[in-house]
């Protein structure tokens, strides 16, 4: 596999310089040197780097990979053809990398569906589940996001946690026998979601009772629904099994909001955090220029 070259392919150090104003390369961009593998397990997505990329999935995972990442993530992966399934799969296997989350979603992920308890939301989300699974084994993937839809306000919140729990227990029975982690992500997008919170993803994780059901704790969401990240992580740490960044306001990569992502991920890495840390986030910069900038933020803030 080529690993090397791509600073002279893409003229990195030129770029820098224009929008650096003459400041002193970051490590990775010295010529001759090949980026050194981030430390913690931060994982992109398709888009990101598009623009020293253009080439297609391949590429742009090439040219992570070049840049120390060693994970990617894909929350659309579910509707990609089986051949770019293949093709992405082939190819992280190729570069060493592994597969974070993709999203678990049969179309009823933003709508009320799993509170209601009604038996034709949950035959679509099951399966979904089976549909995932097989997708999970093209591309080498272990977790996969899970959104349970909005509240039904004409049920008591009692009831509609007991229609979520039972619909997780019948895909956690799906995905045991494959070693598979179906991860739920409390949000923040709107107050229509039914889960918000960690503590009450925590309770949920823990009623459904399986390895296959765990947190994805996004850092973003949970600064914006809740703040005292660490306390809170410190808390559900039991049921965290990954973890997704985002710097508020903005949503996009650290040090571009309030989060002191410094801490936050000195605090990971000491809990002994292994997996993969998905970057759900836009550039703060558009063009190569922000790409470049997106890369150096991360290695400011990747642990020593």
């Amino acid at each position: 596999m080529e690993r090397r070259g791509f600073i002279k392919r893409i003229g990195l150090g030129s770029a820098l310089a224009g929008f650096t104003g003459g400041m002193a390369l970051p490590s990775f961009a010295k010529e001759g040197m090949e980026a050194a593998p981030f430390k913690m397990d931060f994982a992109p997505h398709f888009g990101m780097f598009k623009n020293h990329a253009p080439g297609g999935l391949v590429d742009e995972l090439k040219f992570m990979a070049d840049q120390g990442f060693r994970s990617l993530e894909d929350n659309g992966m579910l509707r990609r053809s089986v051949a770019d399934q293949e093709l992405i799969g082939k190819t992280l296997s190729d570069l060493g990398m592994r597969m974070g989350v993709f999203v678990i979603d049969g179309g009823d992920n933003w709508k009320v569906s799993l509170t209601t308890g009604k038996q034709e939301f949950l035959d679509v989300f099951l399966k979904t589940c089976r549909e995932s699974v097989e997708v999970a084994k093209r591309v080498g993937a272990k977790w996969m996001t899970v959104v349970p839809g909005y509240f039904e306000r004409n049920l008591p919140m009692g009831v509609q946690t007991g229609n979520v729990i039972e619909a997780l227990k019948r895909g956690a029975e799906i995905f045991e026998p494959h070693g598979l982690t179906m991860v739920l992500e409390p949000l923040s997008d709107n107050p229509d979601l039914f889960l918000r919170h960690a503590d009450q993803t925590y309770m949920i994780c823990k009623a459904v009772g399986s390895p296959s059901c765990k947190i994805l704790y996004d850092i973003y969401h949970m600064q914006r629904n809740e703040g005292n990240l660490i306390a809170t992580m410190e808390k559900t740490w039991s049921e965290i099994a990954y973890i997704q960044i985002g710097d508020n306001p903005g949503r996009k990569e650290p040090g571009t909001g309030e989060i002191n992502y410094s801490n936050v991920f000195k605090y990971i890495h000491n809990k002994g955090f292994t997996g993969v840390m998905g970057m759900e986030h836009g550039n703060a910069l558009p063009g190569k220029e922000g790409e470049l900038a997106l890369i150096e933020a991360y290695r400011k803030v990747d642990i020593i």
